[in-house]
């Protein structure tokens, strides 16, 4: 028994079993009981492709990250997938590992399988436009990149205003009296380097030596540790030290613990995502929110206005926040 022979013992059209499965209002009460009850007879379960093909919509979305471990993409993910959930759509999570060829893959699936929309997250897909092949892939799929920007029709994005973010905490630590303050670039995204624009104008315009305060290093507990022993032998003159990403933060913290020097006291830290890992270290970190959830929430918002070809959506920048710990 299938969609099509239920419209045709009720007498009715398969848009409007389609609405009755769905629902829908629009449909006459008499008519409706008599649908349900044909329905009921044969216990009917609708498919999910047939369903698909009459309300031409597969009620299927995809979100696309790096890493689904990394706390800041499982945050954003975890709440993409809750609010599309409610919203009855079947969420496909795919982990590309940081690959662009990957991620071309995985769009090459999804899209073939007709999904309504996809949400990608982090800024690391704002390269794969380079690829020509995804312009094609794309032309058809809603898109919203969750902290990144895709410059192709139907694109969208809720974008984090990272070099704010930045330049709250170096803001921060000066009116501390902090003067030599150096940030450590841990990741090579277009969002690491909106965070490095960030902490290069707001020392410029706090008459500060920017260019020669950035360090690049390992993302991470090492490459936090590292980056502390390299300043420390260095014999360079530091006050505080501003991280791009939590779990740098967090090796930074424990890097001077091993070296015998006292937060904030000697040297203050700051990290950047207001992650677990801020709240769980000792002395608890000075952080950056860029609010995650709120993201994901949007990101969902603005691809289901998408889906449904709503009359208003635009792109939305989301403003961060200084969260005060013990570190600074």
């Amino acid at each position: 028994m299938n969609i099509y022979d239920i419209a045709k013992e009720a007498g009715v059209s398969i848009s409007t079993v389609s609405r009755v499965l769905n629902k829908k209002e629009n449909v006459n009460e008499e008519t409706r009981c008599k649908v349900e009850e044909i329905l009921k007879k044969y216990d009917y379960v609708p498919s999910g492709i047939a369903r698909g093909m009459v309300s031409k919509s597969m009620k299927t979305v995809a979100i696309l990250t790096v890493d689904v471990r990394v706390p800041q993409y499982s945050r954003i993910a975890y709440t993409i997938e809750r609010e599309f959930s409610k919203r009855g759509y079947n969420v496909q999570l795919c982990n590309t590992g940081g690959d662009l060829e990957e991620a071309v893959q995985y769009l090459d699936v999804v899209t073939s399988k007709q999904v309504d929309g996809v949400v990608l997250v982090g800024s690391i897909f704002n390269r794969i436009e380079l690829d020509e092949r995804v312009a094609s892939l794309l032309k058809h799929t809603p898109v919203v990149v969750a902290n990144g920007q895709l410059n192709l029709p139907g694109c969208y994005s809720v974008l984090v205003d990272d070099r704010l973010g930045i330049s709250l905490a170096v803001d921060h630590l000066y009116q501390k009296g902090h003067r030599e303050i150096f940030y450590l670039k841990d990741m090579d995204t277009d969002s690491a380097q909106r965070k490095q624009a960030g902490f290069l104008e707001t020392m410029k315009r706090l008459g500060l030596d920017g260019a020669s305060h950035i360090r690049e290093t390992e993302f991470g507990l090492q490459g936090g540790m590292q980056a502390v022993q390299r300043l420390l032998d260095s014999k360079v003159e530091v006050s505080a030290i501003v991280c791009g990403e939590d779990l740098t933060a967090v090796g930074v913290l424990k890097g001077l613990k091993c070296a015998g020097i006292k937060v904030p006291e000697e040297i203050a830290v700051t990290g950047f995502n207001h992650s677990d890992y801020a709240k769980v270290c000792e002395p608890e970190l000075t952080t950056v929110d860029n609010k995650a959830e709120l993201v994901g929430g949007l990101s969902v918002q603005l691809l289901e206005t998408l889906i449904r070809k709503g009359e208003h959506y635009a792109s939305m920048v989301v403003q961060p926040q200084l969260v005060l710990g013990k570190s600074s």
